[in-house]
């Protein structure tokens, strides 16, 4: 059923519904890309070798965990091409449970869920910009205005980001490829092999390579960013599916050749329990410069990674407000179909949290609930193929049921992880997600849910 008059955008303006915007497959695979690849990347090997001392092993764990991420994908391309409306999460929970478990969703990503990564993101992008040149703008100052111009080139319409978007995304993959063949160029090798032993049965099969796998996912995170943008691509039941499979998968093969240069370039001892591992490997390859060389090359990438979040998070405000009267500020658009709102109370909320130094703290909060967001879609992909099998799908994930099973038992032990590990955390994450109930409850639509057979 189609939305009441009264909430119809005007004519021309994005809606959460498609509306043929003309954003590009190749450019939602640039904003798969760019969410995907942050500073996870460049930082997990320290911790990963400390405990599996195998390159073999350890390349493992980043395929693992990119099968895992492609399980996402399938599950996930299956529901845009459904229910082809943008907002991820909101949009799949309320149409495969009830609006009000959406909702929850949708809360968590309106306020913090996008705001606190753009926060770190900026205070990282900062750090590393006075580490390649020092001088007397402190990272604060550069991180709140790195998300004041990307906020403001997302202010200026769908084509400018767009643009900017996909030229971000191409110059951070093509720099990590040319760091990639400079290394192996200039590198010195190490004694290690890539080659399976015995002993890499007791590396796969320990608590390390478990508890590993926790750390590779969140490095992962990121792979469902088009799915935020439904209603701005052209036939999405087509191209979501394309962007996130594409995107996913170069991502896959720009990790595993990094950690591969990392380990082939730099002694485990050098790397054991270092956070700045990049950095590390920087120096052994290129010399003193090199620390230099990966921290331009970190800054580059985070400009695209908090331009896509700047992008995509306030599409979920923007869908809320479609749905809710109490929100309907945050579903007006500009003429050029920019939720202008929506974008400006992302930009207050992370340079609230960049001011504060509270995003560290956030972060660890909603770590629980954004995994457990992802987990309950994935069961409404079964779920719906039980109960409503005569709905039309377009794409149907492949490999079911055994690649949403899969996702769901990583996903599943990373929520345990986090509440064995960190119980205070994931309770107030659970305690902040449940709030959204009260307003829920206050601001719930009295128009019907949107049709299932968009």
């Amino acid at each position: 059923m189609p939305p009441r008059p009264d909430r119809q955008a005007a004519p021309g303006k994005a809606t959460g519904k498609n509306t043929g915007r003309g954003v590009s497959a190749a450019t939602a695979t640039a904003i798969v890309v760019a969410d995907m690849v942050g500073v996870g990347v460049f930082t997990s090997l320290g911790f990963q070798v400390a405990d599996i001392p195998s390159a073999f092993s350890i390349l493992l764990l980043w395929l693992v965990g990119g099968f895992v991420a492609l399980c996402g994908v399938f599950c996930y391309s299956e529901l845009a091409a459904m229910f082809p409306r943008s907002s991820g999460e909101y949009n799949y929970l309320r149409r495969a449970f009830h609006p009000a478990l959406g909702f929850l969703a949708g809360w968590l990503s309106a306020t913090v869920g996008f705001a606190a990564p753009v926060a770190l993101a900026a205070i990282a992008f900062g750090e590393y910009a006075q580490a390649v040149a020092p001088g007397a703008v402190p990272p604060l100052v550069l991180g709140l205005g790195l998300t004041w111009i990307v906020s403001l080139i997302a202010l200026t319409g769908l084509r400018n980001s767009s643009l900017f978007q996909s030229a971000g995304t191409i110059l951070k993959v093509a720099l990590i490829v040319a760091f990639i063949v400079a290394g192996l160029a200039f590198g010195t090798p190490q004694n290690i092999s890539f080659a399976p032993s015995m002993a890499d049965l007791s590396h796969v099969t320990g608590a390390p390579f478990a508890i590993g796998l926790v750390f590779v996912m969140y490095a992962y995170s990121g792979w469902n960013a088009a799915t935020y943008i439904v209603g701005e691509m052209d036939d999405p039941q087509r191209s979501v599916p394309r962007s996130l499979l594409t995107g996913t998968l170069i991502v896959i093969a720009l990790y595993v050749a990094l950690n591969a240069l990392f380990l082939y370039t730099t002694p485990i001892a050098a790397m054991a329990g270092q956070l700045d591992v990049a950095a590390v490997a920087g120096t052994h390859i290129f010399g003193e410069a090199g620390g230099r060389v990966v921290g331009a090359l970190i800054c580059i990438g985070l400009v695209s990674s908090v331009s896509a979040m700047m992008w995509i998070g306030p599409r979920v405000a923007m869908v809320m407000g479609e749905d809710l009267p109490a929100l309907r500020f945050f579903s007006r658009t500009s003429a050029g179909g920019v939720p202008v709102a929506a974008i400006l109370f992302q930009l207050a909320m992370s340079n609230l949290m960049l001011l504060t130094q509270s995003f560290e703290a956030v972060l660890d909060f909603i770590q629980f609930s954004l995994i457990a967001c992802s987990f309950i879609a994935v069961v409404g992909v079964i779920k719906l193929r039980i109960t409503r099998p005569d709905l039309p799908r377009p794409y149907r994930a492949w490999g079911f049921p055994v690649t949403p099973i899969v996702f769901l038992a990583v996903t599943g032990f990373m929520m345990y992880h986090l509440v064995t590990s960190r119980p205070t955390q994931a309770l107030i994450g659970i305690l902040f997600m449940a709030s959204g109930l009260l307003l829920y409850a206050l601001s719930r639509t009295r128009a019907p849910v949107p049709a299932t057979s968009n």
